[in-house]
């Protein structure tokens, strides 16, 4: 309901431009994100049984681990998880009231340096909010939009530290099944027979490959319960980069705006990029199992056992991914992809200004 009293002024102000480019341009960076968010927000409830399974394997495989050596594994991995939240969301929760606090400058300059006549208004966001003057009601709007924004902040960067957590767990259970794969042949029962010691060296496979197999469910479960609506969320961050680049060149002349449109714009690209980072890090730890099972001592595990082995490293050579719809891979490389997408679309867009 707060974001729905958000976005229906916000359509007011479309009708009321009476199909002026200009006015249409200045109020959809806003609005195509005010659609992100309301993606965002219905991922989680119309997802809720997938999420669910995936926060109870999150919390089985805590209980899984068998050494103090996997368990500061984790540890590690969950404190990296914590950290990245906290810088994503440090960014959001200072800059995005402070999107809303810049419409107060002007008036704050009339008190400190007050000129011959009143400073021109600016507004929270571009809406209508269907009354004769929107600035004889600019502090009840004001209000509204700081309330409104700190209330979807909350359930932003929870739906988004939760999707950087689960890719950070994920990259901490491949972590432990290479780590089990790179300790398969440190054994210490030298008297052991043949047999006994093919047994024991299959029993250690057996568990290495639960663990690979539980980070390949857990990565494959995430990758079904979030593709689609990254692809919706893509699309939309890609045309609202663009035309936010646009609005950035258009206000060059007014400080203020120039200010909230470069915050809007690092704002998209901080959540482009985080997201990224943590796809490159959930391939790369997948596709590291190849490497962990090759540079363990497997020659000195007998041959029947080494046979075993095979399968792992075949499938390890397929990396588990985060997409958007199977089409757009989260990546590095990906990310430099958007951004020309974005500077390219830009072009266009300011070759009909």
């Amino acid at each position: 309901m707060t974001e729905l009293s958000v976005m229906i002024p916000q359509i007011g102000k479309f009708i009321q431009c009476d199909r002026d480019m200009h006015c249409i341009f200045m109020i959809l960076p806003t609005y195509l994100m005010h659609i992100v968010i309301m993606v965002k927000l219905y991922t989680c409830q119309f997802n809720s049984d997938k999420i669910k399974d995936l926060t109870d394997q999150l919390y089985s495989h805590w209980k899984n681990l068998e050494s103090p050596e996997e368990y500061e594994i984790m540890k590690t991995y969950a404190a990296k998880a914590r950290l990245f939240s906290l810088i994503y969301s440090s960014y959001y929760i200072i800059c995005c009231p402070m999107f809303v606090f810049v419409s107060l400058t002007p008036q704050i300059l009339n008190i400190v340096l007050p000129l011959n006549e009143s400073r021109p208004m600016l507004m929270p966001y571009e809406a209508h909010y269907f009354v004769h003057d929107d600035r004889e009601y600019f502090y009840y709007i004001f209000f509204h939009a700081l309330v409104a924004i700190l209330i979807v902040i909350t359930g932003i960067l929870a739906h988004d530290c939760m999707i950087l957590t689960y890719v950070e767990h994920v990259c901490s259970i491949f972590a432990v099944a290479g780590f089990r794969f790179e300790n398969l042949a440190c054994n210490k029962d030298t008297d052991l027979i043949n047999n006994n010691l093919i047994n024991m060296y299959n029993q250690k496979i057996a568990i290495s490959v639960h663990t690979h197999l539980q980070a390949l469910q857990f990565a494959e479960l995430l990758e079904d319960a979030f593709s689609i609506t990254f692809a919706i969320q893509i699309a939309i961050v890609t045309v609202a980069m663009s035309i936010s680049l646009l609005q950035l060149a258009v206000q060059l002349d007014d400080t203020l705006e120039m200010m909230r449109y470069t915050a809007f714009v690092v704002g998209q690209l901080i959540h482009l990029f985080c997201f990224s980072l943590q796809g490159q890090r959930l391939l790369d730890h997948s596709l590291k199992i190849h490497d962990k099972i090759y540079n363990c001592s497997w020659y000195n595990i007998p041959v029947k056992s080494q046979k075993l082995l095979l399968n792992v490293m075949r499938r390890s050579l397929q990396p588990n991914i985060l997409s958007a719809g199977g089409i757009y891979i989260f990546s590095l490389k990906s990310f430099t992809t958007v951004l020309q997408s974005s500077m390219s679309y830009f072009t266009v867009l300011a070759s009909f200004q």
